[in-house]
This record gives structure tokens, sequence and C-alpha cells, in this order.
């Protein structure tokens, strides 16, 4: 059974910090009488979590050795020094000896008390969840998830002005409350409530005073208003200023990279990578080059964009993205007239990897199916992935689908029109061809009939016909079985959720 937590999994980054495609929480209750907080981290703990923050580990280290070893700041900086090389390696080598530390640090946790031992107890269980989760122990992770839940709740309670137990408690509120319903009664059976809403208060009240981890939760705050409000321009301009004040920073780096390519800003996606601070200091990033990859793919720089991967399958030591990989790997060998080394790489998506994450999924479904691509369309979904709209629609104008051409791509080829036209900010012909996909799709297992239900809900939502929007969304959520049926169903929940305020 693919993991119930994996769109979680998906949008964690290192240092504590959550990727994804966002006051006090309504599920709280009265809050107790507010204790004296607990001091901040040291200067010294607090610089060392900043040089964590720029993934430089091992500087982080040198810095805590001055501190005393059994403080709760040292314990919670030193874990989030662990865990974010567990989690970005991704070396199951590491597993259990990160366990076993997180094990010794919650006991030594458990004799202090005050916000930040408590948080730090928070925080650390939650770290050991998703290592415990991304490595196959599911149900050990959901139940210390509940756990972290409820004492991040008691720390909010107890200490309603300590502000970074609202980051952990807003995010967890806000993804478990825009997950998809096949996960929610999981979640729900443990007893953790989720609200979108309370998830963006609670995150926006940590980020906007000053404290230990405000960095953190701004990061978060636009990474989640971004799925929210699908600004991504504005949260584009926040990273690109965020990492000229701290050109040093490679997860300011990788963010500036990572919202460009989901943006179609190929050209600037791969300016950052080439500008990215490197070193031995730096935690090596192997998903890096895998997004690399993708760039120099959509440009149509096939052995390029094959070296790249061929670097991200040596350097990573996890099982995600190798299917995905290899499938970029075909087309770039398929698409560069490499037949052979072509299909050599499609039988690797079979052999290598597991198939949890929809780009995994997607990859070995492919594999399964066993349908031959057809060059035009993915040329023409390459092009406009990268951006390059016109050149797509050129593309798309030399294909010519008869009865005989398979669903599949008869689906496809309005439906990466539709996308086109509305990338080039022409709704009206985005909305033709959208309407035209779902009227030809029927109950057909692919993603091209939600995904264009919810592009036209987030139309007419722009359009301010919300009752429109309503409907798509609705319908989006609707279809039982497709490639991309987590993201896309999240993604209409929470577009349903800023309906409704």
């Amino acid at each position: 059974m693919r993991s119930w937590f994996s769109i979680l999994l998906a949008s964690r980054t290192v240092g504590g910090v959550w990727l994804a495609t966002l006051l006090f929480s309504a599920h709280l209750g009265r809050s107790t009488p507010s204790r004296e907080a607990s001091p901040a981290l040291t200067p010294t703990a607090a610089r060392a979590y900043a040089e964590l923050l720029k993934l430089r580990p091992a500087t982080a280290r040198t810095l805590l050795r001055t501190e005393p070893a059994q403080a709760a700041g040292t314990l919670l900086v030193q874990d989030c020094i662990e865990f974010a090389e567990l989690l970005v390696s991704q070396d199951a080598g590491r597993y259990a000896a990160t366990v076993a530390a997180q094990d010794q640090r919650l006991t030594l946790l458990e004799k202090q008390t005050g916000a930040l031992p408590d948080y730090a107890r928070a925080e650390i269980r939650l770290h050991q969840a998703a290592a415990q989760v991304t490595f196959g122990h599911e149900i050990r992770g959901a139940w210390n998830l509940r756990q972290t839940y409820q004492q991040m709740q008691a720390v909010v309670r107890h200490y309603p002005a300590y502000l970074p137990a609202r980051k952990t408690l807003g995010m967890l509120q806000f993804f478990i409350g825009s997950l998809p319903e096949n996960y929610r009664w999981f979640l729900k059976l443990l007893g953790l409530p989720g609200s979108v809403e309370t998830g963006l208060q609670n995150l926006t009240a940590a980020a906007r005073s000053p404290h230990d981890f405000q960095l953190e939760s701004h990061l978060i705050l636009a990474l989640l208003r971004e799925t929210y409000l699908k600004d991504g321009e504005a949260t584009a301009r926040q990273f690109e200023q965020l990492a000229a004040q701290q050109p040093d920073n490679l997860l300011l780096s990788y963010l500036v990279m990572s919202q460009q390519k989901k943006l179609h800003h190929t050209a600037a996606a791969l300016a950052a990578y080439r500008a990215r601070p490197t070193g031995a200091a730096y935690l090596p990033l192997p998903y890096l080059h895998h997004m690399a990859a993708d760039l120099l793919l959509y440009q149509g720089q096939y052995a390029a964009s094959e070296s790249e991967n061929l670097r991200f399958l040596r350097e990573y030591r996890g099982q995600h993205y190798r299917k995905d990989a290899y499938l970029k790997l075909y087309l770039a060998a398929w698409l560069g007239s490499n037949q052979v080394v072509a299909a050599q790489y499609r039988r690797q998506i079979d052999a290598q990897g597991r198939d949890v994450l929809e780009e995994d999924h997607y990859a070995q479904r492919f594999y399964d199916d066993g349908l031959p691509l057809h060059r035009t369309l993915t040329r023409a979904r390459l092009q406009t992935d990268g951006g390059y709209y016109p050149q797509a629609l050129a593309t798309l104008r030399t294909f010519a689908p008869t009865l005989a051409t398979p669903l599949r791509d008869r689906l496809e080829w309005p439906y990466r029109q539709a996308r086109a036209w509305h990338l080039l900010s022409q709704p009206d012909s985005a909305r033709h061809y959208y309407t035209r996909t779902i009227a030809l799709a029927g109950a057909a297992p692919y993603y091209f009939a939600p995904q264009s239900a919810l592009q036209l809900g987030y139309l007419y939502q722009a359009d301010g016909k919300e009752d429109t929007a309503r409907f798509y969304f609705q319908k989006a959520l609707g279809y039982a079985k497709h490639e991309y049926k987590n993201s896309t169903d999240t993604k209409a929940k929470v577009a349903l959720a800023a309906l409704a305020q």
C-alpha cells in the first residue's frame, strides 16, 4: 500500500523546513495560564542552527562543541543536523543510529521543563516520525506523529507567546487539513484534526515576529501561501530577496531554483543552479542534479540532461525519484535518437527505486502500460514545462490525430493546447481546450481530465465566478483513479477551502 504519509514526506526539506505545493488554534481549547517561557537558544546554538539552514552541518557541529551537551537547545540543534543529513542523503545505513540518538535525546528532555525543552521534545519526535515513515516503519511513524501533534498543542496551550510551537503546529494543521480523503481517514482515526485556515493563522503568527526559528517560519509560510493563494511570482521574489541577502545559503538557492522551475522559468532556474554556493562545507544535495536534468531536458539539451541525472543516481542513496530519473534518462536518449540506450533506461524504470511518490508512480505506470509515447506530444509537453509556450503550440500544430490514434494521445493533444494557452494568459482559448479534454475523456484513467477540471476551477476563481469554480474543483475531486490523484485532490481541497472564506 502506498504510504499515507508520502505527501507530507514529499513536502519536507532539510533543517526542519517543510516545502509544499501555508493566532490561535481553533482546536486548542481554553489556554491555561501562561508560565514564564524558557530562554531562547544561546547565541552559539542559534549560530549553529543558522549554519544548518545554509546546509553547512560540519560548521554547525563545530559551534555546538562549546555548548552544554544536555541543554535543550543543544539537543534540538544536534537532532536537526542529523535529521537533515538523513533526509537529504536518504541513506538507510544512517537510519538506526539516527533513531537511537533521537531516543536518547528524548530521554534527556523528559527531565527538563519549560517552553524550549517541551518544544524540542515535540520537534524531535516529529523528526523521528518522518524518519520512520521514510524508511518503512509507518505504524511507529504514525504513533509519533500523533504524539507530536498532541505535545505541540500542549506547548501552545501552556506557552501561548512561544512562537516556534505555532510554526510546527500550524504546518501540521495545514498539511492534515489539505490531505485527500483517502489519507485523512487514518489521521482522523489517530485523533489528528487539521485545518488549512487555522494552520495559516498559526504560521503567520510565527513568521511575523522575531524568534530563533523565524526564517524557517517565513519559508514554510511562503511556500504554503503559494499553494493556497497561487501567487508563485511573489513567492519567487521573496526567495530571491532572501538569497541575495545570504548568497552563501544553499537552502535558499535550492528554493529559488525550485520555485523558478515551478513557474516554468527554465533559464532563471538554471541560473540559480549554476550560481549556487558549493564546496566541501556544504551538505551534498543530489536532488539539485535531478532538477537540473529536467531543466536541460526542457531546453532539448539531451546529453547534458543525461549527465546530470546519472550524477544524481551516483550520489543519491535513497529509493525515491529513481524511477522518475530513469524515465527522464529514457526521454533524453529517445528524443536524442539513441534508441538502444533508451531501451536500457526504460528497463531500469521497473528494476529500480520505489513506487511511492507521484513522480515515480507516473514513471512506473508508463512502463507498465507499455504504450509508446508520441514524439510530438512529448516535445510539446517538455516545451510547456520549460516555459516555451509559443514553441509548444507550434509543435502541437504538427499533430494530426485520427480514429486510430490511442485515446491517451487524443486526450493529451487538447490538454497540451490548453496548458500552453493558459500559461500565455489566454484564458478563453485555455477554457475551450480544457472543456474539450473533459468532454473527450469520459471516465478514462488518465490525469488530463481531472487536471483540466482543476485548472478550469482556477480560471473561474480568478474571474470571480465562485460557484462555477467550486463546481470544477469538486469535479476534479470526483475522478477515481489517475496518475496525479493525490496532488490534484490536495490542490482542489485547498482551493475549495479558500472559496469558503
